[in-house]
């Protein structure tokens, strides 16, 4: 494993450097660390107001230096600056304690560039096409038990179904029994929050309640895991099965904990970031009949081009992860700014898709905007991040809501109860909508 950078903060931040960096908040650490947390997406257009495109926050542990960059042009800086300078594992340490020390989102350098390798069959186009059919059978079948002319909220059912497709098509589990001894033991792991994950930081908090409560669901996932991943290695069949966990063992050489970390860390990238999209990509049809008629004739004509463009559209209107981050390795230039070592870099991804210079009528919901001869700009629609590090199970999510909006979209009509739109709510590391994406569902005619 890569040494860990030192943060640059409030112990090894000299004056000189200080007077240096991008203009930003003089609120208290703790103050700023919890806007962050609790109101990024009103905080962040603030900063930016008021300080520039680019601007400083500083934030827990140990008043760490973040330099938030708002521009398309800056980010791909950000994003082109060698792996071995900006690390993107070290900018993620706090989830150490949930998805592993070997999980690609924390690794860096040569670590990174292996296990990546490694994952990459079990998520090329080849391996997408024969996921399809299972996403869309599990898709069918969750939407086909939803309620009918009754108000619900839609985004615990997507979470529901999210979760369903990471056990079935992702770790390949299918028996019964074993299915619903995971599922309410995942749900533990899926929904940890942000005070959960100071352990990440603070590891003395690991030995107390509900930090142990959590890792003792934790331990419970991990000997499924463990047993389906032993079992899974002694297969005959293990060429003949298509899903993920299977495709993993057969195109790269893992340890037992590296498989575990790699399939925690699909749960959880994977799971709440897809329903929380999905959510809010019904949000935006349950107030547009426009939107919602077009959806439904590309679902019944088989158009996946603009069922994906919805999806897109809807990861733009509403980024499921605001910002993603880097830790600088070395001393940078970065958007005209000399950084020194140890400072973290956040790309704010949100702030790049509500500018009106990246996407016009930037508030309205327009999959269209991704279809024909002029799509968006390079650097303009990233949320997947970006650079090496750009989210692996990115086409993994979109394929995933192009089936589910196809097999709802074929059956139902969908409304909202109160056309007001729901306003975004942080759940962990994601916005997601504060109603839960309330709507109704009525049968097409």
């Amino acid at each position: 494993m890569t040494p860990p950078t030192p943060l640059l903060g409030a112990r090894t931040l000299d004056r000189e450097t200080a007077r240096s960096l991008p203009p930003g908040s003089r609120l208290p650490t703790f103050v700023q660390t919890v806007m962050f947390a609790r109101h990024r997406k009103t905080f962040f257009p603030r900063l930016r107001a008021r300080y520039g495109d680019v601007f400083t926050i500083r934030l827990v542990p140990s008043s760490r230096v973040v330099v938030v960059l708002s521009r398309p042009e800056h980010i791909r800086e950000v994003f082109g600056t060698p792996p071995s300078i900006a690390h993107a594992g070290e900018g993620n340490t706090a989830l150490a304690p949930i998805m592993g020390q070997h999980s690609l989102l924390l690794v860096d350098d040569e670590d990174h560039v292996r296990m990546r390798r490694q994952l990459m069959p079990a998520f090329n186009g080849h391996a997408l096409r024969g996921y399809a059919e299972m996403i869309a059978r599990l898709a069918r079948d969750e939407v086909g038990k939803w309620p009918v002319g009754t108000p619900f909220r839609l985004h615990d059912r997507m979470r529901d179904l999210t979760l369903e497709v990471i056990l079935q098509v992702v770790f390949g589990v299918t028996d019964s029994d074993r299915l619903d001894r995971l599922r309410p033991l995942v749900e533990k792991i899926v929904s940890v929050g942000p005070v959960i994950m100071l352990g990440g930081f603070y590891p003395v908090l690991l030995e107390l309640p509900p930090w142990r409560t959590f890792l003792r669901a934790q331990r419970q996932v991990d000997e499924i895991l463990y047993d389906e991943i032993a079992r899974r290695r002694t297969d005959p069949k293990l060429a003949e099965r298509n899903d993920v966990l299977s495709k993993l063992l057969a195109a790269g050489t893992w340890s037992d904990v590296e498989l575990r970390d790699q399939l925690v860390t699909l749960l959880l990238a994977g799971h709440e970031t897809t329903a929380t999209s999905l959510a809010w990509a019904f949000h935006e049809l349950a107030r547009r009949p426009d939107q919602l008629r077009a959806g439904q004739q590309a679902a019944d004509a088989g158009d996946d081009a603009y069922l994906d463009a919805m999806g897109k559209e809807a990861l733009r209107l509403h980024p499921v992860v605001y910002q993603v981050g880097r830790r600088l390795t070395a001393t940078a230039e970065i958007a005209g700014y000399r950084l020194p070592r140890g400072t973290t870099l956040m790309a704010a991804i949100g702030l790049v898709h509500s500018d009106e210079q990246n996407f016009s009528d930037a508030r309205i919901f327009r999959p269209d905007r991704f279809l024909g001869d002029t799509p968006p700009a390079p650097g303009t629609w990233i949320p997947f991040g970006g650079g090496t590090r750009r989210c692996i199970g990115a086409g993994f999510s979109l394929l995933e809501s192009t089936e589910i909006l196809r097999a709802a979209l074929t059956q139902y009509d969908v409304q909202a109860p109160d056309p007001t739109p729901e306003p975004a709510k942080p759940r962990n590391v994601t916005l997601v909508p504060a109603n839960g994406c309330t709507i109704t569902a009525t049968k097409r005619t």
